[in-house]
């Protein structure tokens, strides 16, 4: 059929020159047309004088400089800890040592593990109020006594405290018979010390209440013979069991954590408004012998 219309386009002239006029048009169109295309798009790229004019009046803007982060406060100065136990490099008591290591060994096993309620206890910061980085592994451990029963304080542990001011707890409770039943792992910030500091050290996480040991500090508290449910300044003291206990689990923790026998501290010295005298009727030299035996006086 194309051949037919070619054989007659050759024929007659005429109508030959008339298509080939009309292609040269065609051609000539899409080319105004392209030509018109382009022209329209360069115009709205091109900024216009009012916006030009908004360039020229614009104060010229400078990249954010970083804030520098404001210093974390300084806890007030007071007398630094002298510790009662000092080095104890002679194995004084072999039978001793023999019956805490094999006690030791037992101890996972002999603990019992209770949960508490998450309002009364946290997670450890890795930086402060302020933004600085601070180490949040146990360095500090902070010695408490519950002044009523093992089960009162877990009864206050377990219930929901929404007021900051009256949310608390510990890691461990050492009961009268020298059972050991842990509340949170030392991984978690127990509320075991409100506002307070070690040696000048203190980690401020909230501006309005102050600081506290309680992100870098391990808690544990002994349970209060009866006769020192009151506020007297002393009492009975606490059981021989109690003090074997209370060397297994901080001979744990300074194994663990390389935690100095000069870091074991009272709630009493590192409380910083002067209410807090536990614990009350304390043996540190009781203590002393049975950390010596365990070999972490040396």
């Amino acid at each position: 059929m194309l051949n037919n219309l070619l054989e007659r386009l050759r024929a007659n002239p005429l109508a030959l020159g008339l298509v080939g006029a009309g292609a040269v048009l065609g051609l000539g169109g899409l080319g105004w047309l392209a030509r018109e295309v382009t022209a329209r798009s360069e115009t709205a790229s091109r900024p216009s004088l009012l916006q030009l004019l908004e360039q020229v009046t614009q104060p010229a803007t400078t990249p954010r400089q970083p804030q520098p982060r404001r210093p974390a406060p300084l806890p007030p100065p007071r007398p630094a800890w002298v510790s009662p136990l000092g080095r104890e490099c002679v194995d004084r008591d072999p039978r001793l040592r023999q019956r805490l290591e094999a006690e030791l060994a037992a101890l996972p096993a002999r603990r019992q593990r209770i949960p508490i309620d998450p309002s009364n206890y946290g997670v450890r910061f890795e930086r402060d109020a302020f933004g600085h980085a601070i180490d949040p592994t146990p360095q500090v451990v902070v010695l408490h006594e519950t002044v009523y029963g093992v089960g009162s304080a877990l009864r206050t542990f377990q219930t929901p405290h929404p007021r900051d001011e009256d949310q608390v707890s510990y890691h461990t409770l050492i009961g009268g018979d020298g059972q050991v039943i842990d509340v949170l792992d030392p991984g978690q910030r127990a509320f075991g010390a409100g506002n307070s500091a070690f040696n000048g050290r203190w980690v401020v996480t909230n501006p309005r209440v102050g600081g506290s040991v309680n992100n870098f500090a391990l808690h544990i508290s002994l349970e209060t013979p009866l006769d020192g449910e009151d506020n007297d300044p002393g009492h009975s003291g606490y059981s021989a069991r109690q003090y074997d206990a209370l060397a297994l689990v901080l001979t744990d923790w300074m194994r663990r954590f390389a935690i100095p026998a000069a870091h074991i501290t009272t709630h009493r010295q590192v409380d910083l408004g002067g209410e807090r005298a536990d614990p009350r009727s304390f043996d540190w030299q009781a203590l002393k012998r049975r950390l010596g035996a365990l070999s972490q006086l040396c």
